[in-house]
């Protein structure tokens, strides 16, 4: 019986080793996998209180609402895979975001993976990626933007920086206005400060896009090959850029930009301005087809606080002109939590007869993770 038993717990005590050296073995394999593919979710929460003229108290947002993945794995020979998914959503509410912030036409529930979608590669000549994103000169351009290119209407990003461009003018309702779909992105590696960017885009359009009068009704095909070019150049405390794009309703529009970071003379003081200039001739009569605008701001940071401030005006051809004047102020409670106040005044174009002015303040808090 003793004997019996000797032989039971030998024959327990191997299968336990058997498992716990697979298990190990399972952990092992594992973690080198994770190692040459690191995994990271990321994302923010940004809420707070809006108030506008005309419009009741609510809670809204400043910046959009990010839960996202990325990854890279090596391929060997100096070659990684990338690859980035992003899925904007409205923490008030727990729905999926929409496109209300931006003010555009149609707007609604934005796609499933809004804000990033795509696979690429990394080497030494530089990073191609195949997808959803930023185009190239709305992702540029916003380092010479007082609010970084954020959405929110104390901003500039959205209609004043980019002189009334759209990116997708034939995406689905609730798209947001600076992203291209079914496109190719590439990013050269930096040469003495220098750096290039394009983009280009297929011509397809979802079924139900928005239309665009009067030459492209709702799911209208675009009539040209969306693209879009950008270079950067920075050296110490001079940056500027060079950008031009063509949306698929062949839109136009050009723009330079610099900045200036002016530390040695006034402590963490950074001046950037911008000009910008739209051509859509090919949807709009002559007398109302192009568009200029500018903007200058300057973002001063003072211990864990950052003043920002910008003025800009747009001018489309054979309407009354939009001006907007903000302040903002953020406060680092800790490297991922920020609080913020903004506050602006736009003078947008209008009939006569309509208010003109809108005043816009927002007190919030963002957090990222």
């Amino acid at each position: 019986m003793k004997q019996h038993m000797k032989q039971h717990m030998k024959q327990h005590i191997k299968q336990r080793m058997k498992k716990t050296l697979l298990a190990t073995a399972l952990l092992a394999t594992a973690c080198a996998a994770h190692a040459q593919a690191p995994l990271m979710v990321y994302g923010n929460i940004d809420l707070g209180l809006i108030k506008r003229d005309g419009a009741a108290l609510n809670i809204g947002k400043r910046d959009h609402n990010r839960l996202g993945v990325k990854g890279t794995g090596e391929l060997g020979a100096g070659i990684k895979a990338l690859f980035q998914l992003e899925i904007g959503y409205e923490p008030d509410t727990g729905t999926r975001a929409t496109g209300a912030n931006e003010g555009r036409p149609g707007s609604g529930q934005r796609p499933l993976f809004q804000g990033q979608s795509w696979v690429g590669l990394k080497g030494g000549l530089g990073v191609v990626r195949i997808g959803r994103g930023l185009s190239a000169f709305q992702e540029t351009s916003m380092a010479f933007e007082p609010w970084h290119g954020l959405p929110t209407p104390a901003g500039f990003q959205t209609d004043i920086m980019v002189a009334g461009f759209t990116s997708g003018p034939l995406g689905a309702p609730g798209s947001s206005a600076d992203r291209l779909s079914d496109a190719v992105f590439y990013h050269s590696p930096e040469w003495n400060g220098l750096q290039l960017n394009a983009t280009v885009a297929a011509r397809e359009s979802p079924p139900g896009g928005l239309a665009v009068p009067p030459l492209y009704p709702s799911g209208a095909q675009a009539s040209a090959n969306p693209f879009s070019l950008s270079t950067t150049y920075k050296n110490g405390p001079l940056a500027g850029m060079l950008a031009v794009e063509r949306n698929g309703v062949e839109s136009e529009v050009y723009s330079i930009g610099a900045s200036i970071d002016i530390t040695r003379m006034v402590p963490g003081l950074k001046l950037m301005a911008s000009y910008i200039r739209q051509d859509h001739s090919h949807t709009a009569p002559p007398g109302f087809d192009s568009a200029r605008a500018w903007v200058l701001g300057a973002n001063w940071a003072m211990g864990a606080g950052t003043l920002l401030a910008g003025y800009g005006q747009k001018s489309p051809e054979g309407v009354a002109r939009t001006r907007q004047l903000s302040l903002g102020y953020e406060y680092s409670l800790s490297r991922r939590t920020q609080l913020y106040f903004d506050a602006s005044r736009r003078r947008a174009a209008a009939p006569a007869a309509a208010a003109t002015r809108v005043n816009h303040f927002a007190l919030g808090v963002n957090h990222a993770f």
